[in-house]
């Protein structure tokens, strides 16, 4: 736990707004507070594109988009359904920027913390890529509320600070260092940079070669951000991704590229085809998305009960918990020390409130799907620019409201301008890997086997349980069973039920 010295004291507020938001009392003012919440804005905004690009063009397993649409036409899986998927990109953006801005905007009022909200990177990843193959969407996205109500039962409760102790320091670093790798891989593969192979699981580009304009723009891209960030330029992920787009729309308007579809024209666009959208395209934002949630189907099989589904969907509702569950508590008193907020303790002040509205913002973003809400680092931009309260939250949400009438613009970014963001936001997210004591095969190892397995395994769910499950073998080998904390002990007994659902479905059936 990160600990600060006591905030010092400042002249009297002159105001009501003034009190509530603690503006004097934080040295801050209106000023600071507008260009911090503006700041964290523009930080958090490539969250706008990337969204609808990891779950905007995800199918359930009926093949179907978040908006009901099959993703492809033909029986085999090869004629995309373009107009359907653009259309459910813009419809995911619209619902990303509205849950967004609300539920920051009640951080900013409640809360009273300069902590952004948008849909969690992680999660979004978890949802399209783990969870939507085995349901229907909206049953996915009622795990999502289900989570997020667990977490408030938590915040409420006083259980979610046991269960963060439970968990190891290293589990918990790792299973943000492996969620990191799994956006890399995912931003790798959806650049054309990494793909499956001939004779080998995957290659680099084709045939071990980078070949193509799109995998030139991702490259471009990609330096582009880390020039950027090296630089400290105050947005550099949403201006990497906006000159990507840009330089991708200037190559497709004079090479006709075209898109990558099948095994056709491999150098071409792998989602989105650079295009400028026609003037008519731009309407009000379609918010058809909202409460298209199943909160019980998720849990059955074919509509029925079934032990081994049941235990199976419960565990992936723990792992969404996880992956919102620890983010959440490391940003927010990271955020506070920064804005040397913090009391004596290393605690952030309002914090039963900021987690109350973190939790609730789980629920929001299932209810509107748009993915698990959650707080982003990415407000300690604002906070350098001189945010200290709730303020700077009220500026960033109205930020996101107003970009609610852009959705058209998200037709033309194609995924190898959002990739480089992936590929950086892995790396970012690698840092906690020092944390781990790589010199103790106990602590060590468990760590391990958790960040390989998220990517390896196409899975965060399995990386989770299989760090807790080793966790828990190492310090019985060792004779330290008795550290391990007993709710790790039931949770990795549900996760080996969970790896075992197989071979019970095969006893049960």
């Amino acid at each position: 736990m990160l600990r600060v010295s006591v905030t010092p004291t400042y002249p009297e507020p002159h105001s009501r707004l003034d009190r509530w938001f603690e503006l004097t009392q934080r040295g801050s003012s209106w000023s600071k507070e507008v260009r911090g919440g503006i700041v964290t804005f523009f930080t958090m905004a490539y969250i706008l594109a990337l969204n609808p690009l990891i779950i905007g063009a995800a199918a359930d397993k009926n093949g179907h988009l978040l908006n009901g649409a099959p993703k492809f036409l033909d029986a085999a899986g090869k004629t995309l359904n373009v107009a359907a998927i653009d259309q459910n990109k813009m419809m995911v953006l619209a619902v990303t920027a509205l849950v967004a801005g609300v539920m920051t905007i009640f951080m900013g009022i409640y809360g009273r913390f300069p902590l952004g909200i948008a849909a969690g990177l992680g999660i979004n990843s978890l949802l399209a890529f783990t969870v939507a193959p085995t349901m229907t969407w909206p049953q996915a996205m009622g795990l999502v509320v289900w989570e997020g109500i667990l977490i408030f039962v938590f915040v409420i409760s006083g259980v979610r600070e046991m269960i963060f102790r439970a968990v190891p320091h290293s589990l918990r670093a790792a299973i943000g260092v492996g969620i990191g790798l799994f956006i890399a891989f995912v931003g790798l593969v959806d650049a054309g940079v990494v793909r499956p192979g001939a004779g080998t699981p995957v290659e680099l580009g084709i045939g071990g070669s980078l070949e193509g304009w799109p995998i030139f723009v991702c490259v471009v891209g990609f330096i582009a951000v880390v020039i950027l960030y090296v630089k400290k330029v105050k947005g550099a992920m949403l201006i990497a991704i906006a000159g990507g787009s840009i330089l991708a729309v200037i190559i497709e308007a004079i090479g006709k590229i075209g898109p990558h579809i099948g095994d056709q024209n491999p150098t071409g666009w792998a989602l989105n085809v650079p295009r400028l959208p026609p003037a008519s395209s731009f309407s009000w934002p379609d918010l058809g998305l909202v409460g298209k949630v199943d909160l019980f189907g998720g849990f059955l099989k074919d509509g029925h009960f079934n032990i081994a589904t049941f235990i199976a969907v419960i565990l992936i509702v723990f792992s969404l918990m996880l992956a919102d569950f620890f983010d959440t508590m490391g940003t927010v008193v990271a955020i506070g020390a920064q804005a040397g907020i913090n009391d004596s303790e290393g605690n952030p002040p309002h914090l039963k409130e900021i987690l109350m509205v973190d939790s609730l913002a789980a629920v929001a973003g299932g209810l509107g799907s748009s993915s698990s809400n959650t707080g982003f680092i990415e407000s300690s931009a604002g906070v350098g620019e001189g945010a200290r309260t709730g303020m700077a939250s009220l500026v960033t949400g109205i930020a996101f409201l107003l970009s609610m009438f852009i959705s058209p613009i998200i037709t033309m970014i194609p995924s190898e301008a959002a990739a480089p963001v992936l590929i950086f936001v892995g790396f970012l997210m690698m840092s906690q890997v020092t944390v781990i004591h790589w010199d103790d095969v106990v602590e060590g190892l468990p760590a391990f086997i958790a960040i390989i397995l998220m990517p390896f395994a196409y899975s965060i769910t399995a990386g989770i349980g299989a760090g807790f499950i080793l966790y828990c073998i190492t310090k019985t080998v060792v004779g330290k069973a008795r550290q391990v904390h007993p709710i790790l002990w039931v949770v990795s007994a549900l996760f080996v039920v969970y790896f075992g659902q197989g071979l019970l479905l095969g006893a049960l059936n």
